[in-house]
């Protein structure tokens, strides 16, 4: 009996993670213009707040989007061998995130916020491009595509720095810096992983492509929606002058 997926042609050359991370280049320097303007001390203690309450409205779709993939995979064809691996990765980063935007509501309450109206808020039409897009290729082309969203934002989570700075330059409580300090610890382990299943998926040339294609589009919506809260009325920060660090998504 020929093996489901017997003779496809698979991905040739370097590893995909790898791919990934050259392709990055490419958006690094407009990523780290947006991040540098989004954490300036100028203004930070009233921007953290929004700041978190957008990260909310982004972390509270990722259990949903995940399990979404995971169900899509269960109804794809049965000769596509990604899909089983695929899913049983998308339901164990499920339960990896459970959780995490109800920390996004307990460190607004930490600053004196009301989460409850921080949840009611409309979404920035930036989340829903960023989150939408998901969805779009999950039913409409392969729910791999969604590993690329994934690889995004865990290599823009916050970096270790970051909480202790935000403490000292905007005078935080600690109890509001959870999620950032969180994920500064986390996330590193969540990209390992997640580079070794992207590594070892029988990926045809056109499912790379959609990780790929996936990857860049939320990379680009992240410039954006950085840019967004650094400025909401002013131009994005000057590409030239930024330096390489991490981003801020939790």
């Amino acid at each position: 009996m020929t093996p489901p997926g017997a003779g496809r042609p698979t991905v040739a050359g370097p590893p995909l993670s790898r791919a990934l991370h050259a392709r990055m280049v490419l958006v690094r320097p407009a990523l780290d213009a947006a991040s540098r303007a989004l954490w300036a001390p100028r203004g930070l203690r009233e921007r953290y707040p929004v700041y978190l309450t957008v990260m909310h409205q982004l972390v509270r779709a990722s259990v949903p989007l995940l399990r979404h993939g995971a169900r899509r995979c269960a109804e794809g064809a049965p000769d596509d061998p990604v899909l089983a691996p695929l899913a049983c990765y998308l339901l164990a980063h499920a339960r990896e995130e459970l959780g995490h935007d109800a920390w996004l509501l307990e460190d607004l309450a930490a600053l004196g916020e009301d989460p409850a109206r921080a949840a009611a808020a409309q979404p920035l039409p930036a989340v829903a491009e960023l989150a939408g897009a998901q969805y779009y290729w999950i039913e409409h082309h392969h729910p791999v595509a969604l590993l690329g969203y994934v690889w995004a934002l865990e290599h823009n989570a916050p970096a270790g720095w970051l909480a202790p700075r935000l403490a000292a330059t905007a005078g935080l409580p600690p109890a509001a810096l959870r999620t950032v300090h969180a994920h500064a610890a986390l996330d590193a382990g969540h990209t390992a992983d997640l580079e070794a299943v992207l590594d070892t998926l029988p990926l045809t040339p056109a499912q790379a492509t959609a990780v790929t294609v996936g990857a860049l589009h939320t990379l680009r919506s992240l410039v954006r929606l950085f840019a967004h809260l650094a400025d909401p009325v002013g131009p994005a920060p000057d590409r030239r002058t930024a330096p390489l660090s991490r981003g801020g998504t939790p």
